[in-house]
């Protein structure tokens, strides 16, 4: 493929409820939307989805459109493209700037599945025609959490993620098991704790969760695998997991039995399917972790989510569930806890150009 023109739109559009963590609310959400477009005039759609500020990883909107623009922009300009593949390698000398990269990566992934006239999914290796959805109970509170989990449950959402810090976690998951004794339950911790810790977690155990989620720093590979050996409880690895090489070091450390796979974390859908084939190869179970994304960046998702190693629902939710009125078409929907698989060519979704330019605040193109 021939890149003949690439645009880049920062959108902006608050959410139907705040998402509540202990590091960060978000209320309002910003992303990249990124345009790539061929000699033809196709166009394959890619989303940047850092947020605002730098509190899940390091990157942020601003220092997205930055590097965007300054760096891989002009290195994918004119470019002759044979796959998608090769857009990773020609940014692999840009070192970190991972969101940055697959926010453009993945609109490459798309244009080119939209040539090969195939559904993204099937290009990434899927044979599913449908995938299983999960959800994030992020409320301010154990009542407000609650609510949430009523709410998702009724909605038939087959694993619920409830976020926890050490003043909170076991009266939280008390009165969340005492009013859903039996749900998929996951406890994310977004690195809230220490090795200090580990009776606290150990005594978690009891809650027979899922799993924990990054209970240490995204550096403490060591310390998560002496974690685990340490609880019943299996451990999942988020941040911790920028690339392939780190989920490599992980599985030989036996630092987690799981690990959450954002493409956007991890520079693309090209390392983040190298990542599921190791985890396939190990047998370490995966799931796909969501970002309060907008319809395209989660159009990618539950085609990455289709491959045979992601066994575990991902957090996926319906575009309804975030945004009063998306970017794409129809949406995606959750229907008895599952999101069939669209059969249209590259994501399966159609921008809506009069919604994306009502949300967008400025562009950039060359």
């Amino acid at each position: 493929m021939h890149i003949k023109k690439l645009t880049m739109r920062l959108i902006e559009m608050p959410l139907k409820q705040h998402f509540y963590t202990h590091l960060e609310t978000v209320s309002v959400r910003q992303s990249i939307i990124i345009e790539a477009e061929d000699e033809h005039g196709t166009v394959g759609w890619g989303e940047a989805s850092a947020f605002s500020t730098p509190w899940y990883t390091e990157e942020t909107v601003k220092t997205e459109w930055h590097i965007i623009k300054e760096v891989l922009f002009p290195l994918l300009r004119d470019k002759k493209i044979n796959h998608p593949d090769n857009v990773h390698s020609l940014f692999s000398p840009v070192r970190g700037n991972r969101m940055a990269k697959a926010g453009v990566e993945s609109a490459i992934w798309d244009l080119y599945a939209k040539q090969k006239n195939k559904p993204l999914h099937l290009l990434l290796g899927s044979k599913r025609t449908s995938i299983s959805a999960g959800a994030v109970a992020a409320g301010n509170s154990a009542v407000d959490m609650i609510s949430r989990i009523e709410t998702l449950y009724e909605a038939g959402y087959e694993r619920i993620k409830v976020k926890i810090e050490p003043k909170t976690d076991r009266k939280l998951l008390d009165e969340v098991r005492r009013a859903f004794p039996t749900i998929q339950l996951l406890a994310d911790a977004n690195s809230a704790y220490s090795m200090n810790d580990i009776d606290q977690l150990k005594s978690l155990d009891e809650f027979n969760l899922l799993m924990i989620e990054q209970p240490f720093h995204v550096e403490d590979l060591w310390e998560h695998s002496k974690l685990q050996k340490e609880i019943k409880t299996a451990v999942c690895l988020d941040e911790s997991i920028r690339s392939v090489h780190d989920a490599k070091c992980a599985l030989q450390m036996d630092a987690c039995r799981f690990i959450n796979v954002k493409f956007s974390r991890v520079g693309g859908l090209t390392e983040a399917v190298k990542i599921h084939n190791e985890c396939l190869r190990n047998s370490v179970g995966l799931w796909a972790g969501g970002m309060i994304e907008f319809g395209i960046s989660r159009a990618h998702n539950v085609a990455l989510a289709a491959l045979p190693g992601f066994t575990v629902p991902g957090d996926i939710v319906s575009s309804d569930h975030y945004w009063e009125e998306d970017i794409i078409d129809e949406g995606i929907n959750v229907v008895k806890g599952r999101i069939q698989l669209s059969e249209k060519p590259g994501i399966g979704y159609e921008v809506k150009r009069n919604r994306l330019d009502k949300v967008t605040i400025d562009t950039y193109f060359v």
